[in-house]
C-alpha cells in the first residue's frame, strides 16, 4: 500500500451528481471513472498493488466507506478507489482486498496525506506486511487478507528480482526511490512498495 494523491474527478461524475435522483448505479460513465482511478494509482490496486487495467474485466471500483452504510458518499470521488478482483468467486479465505473486505470499515485510508499509510506499515523479509499498530495489523490480516500466501510470495519476488537485477552495481538509493514510490507519475511495477520500503530503510542508514 502507498498513499494515493487524489486527482481531478471525471467531468461526467461532477455533472451526474447534480442530476435529480443521481446515484452510483445510474452513473453511466464508469469507464471514465475507472481510467481516472487507474491513472492516479499508477496502474496498481490500492491495497495489494497487483496490476489493474481500466476495464470491468480487470478491476473493480471500491467505495472505501460502503454504499450501504454511507449512501451520501456513493458519488464522492474521494471515497472511490481502484481495486483488483481479489479472487472474486473463490472461498473467503482465498479472497483479498475489497472482495474480502466487503462492507466492513477500515481504520485507515490510503488517500489520507495527513496520515500516510507508509508510516503505519512495514514489510518483512518473507514478503509479509505488518504494523506496530494493532488495529492496522488486524485490518491488514482480517479485513483485507493481504498476507495471503500468493501475495506475500509476489512481494518477496518483487524485492528479490530488484536486488538480483542490481548485480554488483553501486546503487544511488535517492535516485532510484522515485521509480518505486509513485512520485514520478508513471506506471508503477506491481508490488512496488516493498522495494520503496527497502530503499527508504537504506537511505535512513546512510550517513548524513
Amino acid at each position: 500500500m502507498r498513499t494515493i494523491r487524489k486527482g481531478p474527478e471525471p467531468a461526467t461524475l461532477t455533472q451526474h451528481r447534480k442530476q435529480p435522483h443521481a446515484d452510483y448505479n445510474n452513473y453511466a460513465d464508469k469507464a471514465a471513472l475507472r481510467q481516472a482511478l487507474v491513472n492516479e494509482q499508477r496502474g496498481v490496486c490500492c491495497y495489494c498493488q497487483s496490476r489493474i487495467r481500466a476495464t470491468a474485466e480487470d478491476m473493480k471500483i471500491e467505495h472505501w466507506q460502503c454504499q450501504t452504510d454511507y449512501p451520501e458518499r456513493q458519488l464522492d470521488f474521494g471515497n472511490l478507489h481502484g481495486v483488483c478482483k481479489g479472487n472474486e468467486g473463490q472461498p473467503i479465505d482465498r479472497q483479498h482486498c475489497d472482495t474480502h473486505k466487503g462492507n466492513r470499515d477500515l481504520c485507515f485510508s490510503v488517500c489520507d496525506p495527513a496520515h500516510p499509510i507508509e508510516r503505519k506499515i512495514r514489510f518483512l523479509g518473507n514478503g509479509e506486511i505488518t504494523s506496530d499498530d494493532e488495529a492496522v495489523r488486524t485490518a491488514i490480516n482480517e479485513v483485507l487478507n493481504l498476507n495471503l500466501s500468493r501475495l506475500t510470495e509476489n512481494r518477496k519476488y518483487a524485492l528479490t528480482g530488484f536486488l538480483q537485477g542490481l548485480g554488483n552495481a553501486k546503487l544511488d538509493h535517492a535516485r532510484e526511490l522515485p521509480k518505486w514510490d509513485g512520485s514520478l507519475g508513471s506506471e508503477l511495477p506491481p508490488f512496488s512498495q516493498i522495494v520503496a520500503h527497502y530503499l527508504l530503510k537504506k537511505l535512513k542508514r546512510l550517513p548524513a
